[in-house]
């Protein structure tokens, strides 16, 4: 039974070391560049960190399966936010336009970290769980203007 926490523990560093090294400063440009913004440049965060965790949900219509824990959906969705990150740094998806494919690329990320706070991935590390309380906060104002906009 210990070694099932021991497996736990070691998989929850390896997935905070994967995300320091590949979302974390993304993801702080994002919420930074968010924090700075004025208010008619705001709704372009809520559209591009919205439009990401639609592309990344496990699930694209309709409810999740039933038998998917609330933990294992945000772990995948956290997942496949990552996979977005890394195929659109090895593509060069930022060659054309820079400024641009950044803003995206970093919206996936803070996507990412937003779903591994609320799976629980950094129970373990501080910083990362403030940096992913943050995340979280962003994605839930962009879902509620985003839900406005649409009414």
């Amino acid at each position: 039974m210990f070694g099932w926490f021991k497996s736990e523990r070691r998989e929850r560093r390896r997935k905070i070391k994967l995300d320091r090294k590949h979302l974390e400063a993304r993801s702080r440009r994002f919420l930074k560049r968010y924090l700075n913004a004025d208010e008619t440049r705001k709704p372009q965060f809520y559209r591009a960190v919205e439009e990401a965790s639609k592309q990344c949900q496990p699930v694209k219509s309709g409810l999740p399966p039933p038998e998917l824990e609330d933990a294992q959906i945000a772990e995948a969705t956290s997942g496949a936010a990552m996979k977005m990150v890394l195929g659109r740094e090895e593509r060069g998806a930022l060659k054309k336009d820079e400024r641009i494919s950044d803003f995206v690329t970093d919206a996936y990320a803070t996507v990412g970290i937003a779903y591994h706070r609320a799976a629980g991935v950094y129970t373990m590390d501080k910083e990362m769980q403030e940096l992913g309380t943050a995340a979280v906060h962003l994605l839930t104002m962009a879902t509620s203007y985003m839900r406005a906009q649409n009414d």
